[in-house]
């Protein structure tokens, strides 16, 4: 189903993460023109295009969508594998390895353990909710989250793990840091993780 979605939008809902990460992919690839922005969510994919003839653009994303239901696979970043190097020193480390009833090795071992998947991006640029954590290191948020967490810190919430892109306010839970730079304004794409991607830790 395709819904109206303010002034300039459509939103495609999908049903599920991976038909996202495909329809994303397929529009990156061969954008319609006038479309400015596109934004995969976890069962949804935003299309923004000021201007265009809606119901055209309706009809194309239909044809697309309908496509993708029918492949296996998707070209682009579907696939493609980052690894992050992390120091495993987090404030919230202990804490973590506390309430999973864990050894705090073991805590570094189940997040290094997983190949983690880039399922959309929010928050904040650049953040990226990366799906696929361990079930033992599902974590609730802090109570009261932070005023700032450091740039590049690595962190884990509820199913979700996440390297914060900068500085900003947070309540994830904080468990290493990495050096890597997953921001950068001046980039293009400014951004180093993208739906779909598979991502990797490693102790460092």
């Amino acid at each position: 189903m395709i819904r109206t979605a303010g002034e300039h939008g459509l939103l495609v809902e999908t049903g599920s993460l991976e038909l996202s990460h495909r329809l994303d992919a397929a529009l990156r690839a061969e954008r319609p023109e006038g479309v400015v922005e596109i934004v995969p969510g976890p069962e949804t994919v935003l299309v923004v295009a000021p201007g265009v003839d809606r119901a055209g653009l309706r009809e194309r994303l239909e044809a697309v969508a309908r496509q993708q239901r029918g492949q296996g696979s998707a070209s682009g970043d579907l696939g493609k594998t980052v690894t992050i190097p992390v120091v495993y020193d987090g404030a919230d480390l202990d804490s973590v390895a506390e309430l999973a009833g864990i050894s705090v090795d073991e805590v570094v071992s189940r997040h290094a353990g997983r190949e983690l998947v880039v399922g959309w991006l929010g928050f904040a640029p650049g953040f990226a909710y990366l799906t696929g954590l361990d079930p033992v290191l599902e974590m609730p948020r802090l109570d009261t989250p932070r005023t700032s967490v450091p740039v590049g810190s690595v962190a884990v919430a509820g199913p979700y793990s996440a390297v914060y892109p900068t500085a900003s306010p947070g309540g994830w839970r904080l468990i290493g840091r990495t050096s890597v730079r997953v921001w950068d304004v001046a980039g293009d794409p400014p951004s180093l993780f993208r739906p779909g991607m598979r991502v990797r830790f490693e102790p460092a």
